[in-house]
Order: structure tokens, then sequence, then C-alpha cells
């Protein structure tokens, strides 16, 4: 067995840092700068799901999140030159994409593009999983699925809403569970600055939900009651 398929595997069952051999990510930063097309597939497959799952929370729109995450990556491969190897490689990739996320929003604001989309078919597929991957799990019911959806899809747009500094954070802590110490990597910003936003976007995150919750329920005569205040504020602290 290669040691990139054990380093793959390791990937898929671990957090967004891979695990590795000692050197071998040394080696691969050797392999981007000589610009091995190989070595940039092999990045690829390690964190392409990572990148997606980030820039996509960050953006809350899928075909936007699918096109931002290659960019990202074409960015490393023609940028890589200036990776010090001071921080981790994935480090480094998350500081990438975030920054690629700020861009975008910001771009993306100025076209006025207004609530984002797609999420339905994430939120949907999200439901089905959690009921079907846990063999002792039973299949949900049409009114749990439904439920679940409506959290997520509510959540997803509290999220959206949130100022970037505060969704980068509520993204990098509670979605990602990075560390203080990684966060503080990431955004270059002090310890106690990133505990006392992240305070005030659980503050701002909750009080969406809620409202959200709130209007959906009002707004939809008939409609499934939402989810509980409880169940929702849970959600939306992580």
């Amino acid at each position: 067995m290669s040691v990139a398929f054990d380093i793959e595997r390791a990937a898929a069952a671990a957090g967004f840092h891979v695990p590795m051999p000692e050197g071998y990510e040394e080696e691969l930063v050797e392999r981007l700068k000589r610009r091995d097309e190989a070595a940039f597939n092999e990045l690829i497959r390690l964190y392409q799901a990572r990148i997606f799952r980030l820039v996509f929370r960050m953006l809350g729109d899928r075909s936007e999140a699918e096109d931002l995450a290659q960019e990202v990556f074409i960015t490393v491969f023609k940028s890589i030159d200036g990776f010090r190897g001071d921080s981790k490689l994935s480090t480094w990739l998350y500081r990438v994409a975030t920054n690629h996320c700020k861009n975008r929003i910001k771009y993306l604001d100025r076209r006025a593009r207004g609530k984002k989309k797609e999420f339905d078919e994430i939120a949907e597929h999200g439901a089905l999983e959690s009921a079907t991957m846990n063999p002792s799990a039973h299949i949900a019911r049409p009114d749990q699925m439904l439920e679940a959806m409506q959290k997520e899809k509510i959540l997803q747009d509290a999220i959206g809403s949130l100022e970037d500094e505060h969704r980068e954070l509520i993204v990098l802590r509670d979605i990602e569970h990075m560390t203080y110490e990684q966060i503080q990597e990431i955004t270059g910003l002090a310890e106690g600055t990133v505990k006392s936003r992240l305070h005030r976007a659980r503050h701002a995150l909750r009080t969406k939900v809620l409202r959200l919750s709130e209007g959906r329920r009002s707004s939809v005569p008939g409609a499934p009651p939402s989810p509980g205040k409880a169940e929702l504020e849970e959600d939306a602290l992580g």
C-alpha cells in the first residue's frame, strides 16, 4: 500500500489538518514548487472536500463554492513559492481560502446578489445521510427529515447573514472545529480578539436563528411547526 494512499485515507477520517509521515509535507511542498502536476493532483485529492466545505459555508451558494474552490487551488499552485513553511500547509491553504471567500463575498455584495441559493439540496442530503449512515439508526420519518432540513436551512441562512468577520470565526471554530491557535494563524488576530469576536458572533448567530425561525413559522399558515427554540439555540452554538 502506497504512502499517498495511507495519507489520503487518514485525511478522510481526520479534521482539516492531514496527518503526514515526518518529512512528507516538506517533500510535497518541494514537488509543488517544481510545478509537479502529480503533486498538485495529490494536494487536490487530500484537501478538495475540506476546501469546498469551508467556502460553501462561507458563501452559502453551491455553484459559487465550486468555482471558488477551484480558484483556491489554482492560486495555491501559482503562489506556492511564497509558502515559507512557518505554518502547516493546511493552515496556509485555509488562509488562502478564507481570503478568497472574503473577496468573493464583497464582490457578490456589490453585485447585489441577495439571498444565497441552492442550499436545499445539500440540506436534504445531510438529513438523509444522518438518518442512514449509522447502521443502528432508524430511517427518519418524513416529518423528521423535514424538521432537519428546516433547521439546516435556517442555520445556513443565519450564517450567511452574519458580518464577514463573524461568519469567518463561526465557520472556523464551530463548524471546522479549529483550535484558537490555528484560527490565530489563519486570521492574524490575537487570541483575546478571537475569543471576544467569537462571543459576539455566536450571540449574533443565535439572535438571527431565532428571528428566522419565528419569521418562517408566522409566514407559512398551516406549515409544520418550526424546530424548537432550545434545539435551534443548540445548533447555533455548535
